[in-house]
């Protein structure tokens, strides 16, 4: 177990783990977008 398998390892955890985050992120954001579009409709539709 070298220093350098060490962090190497540790680099593509922390590369995985934004990778991940960033997905959860755009997928949370677009769910929140379609939201938003469908009540700005029913108040459009309201108008």
């Amino acid at each position: 177990m070298s220093p350098l398998w060490w962090t190497t390892l540790m680099i593509t955890f922390i590369i995985l783990l934004m990778f991940v985050m960033t997905i959860l992120y755009f997928n949370y954001y677009t769910k929140m977008d379609s939201k938003v579009k469908l009540i700005v409709n029913k108040i459009n539709w309201k108008w």
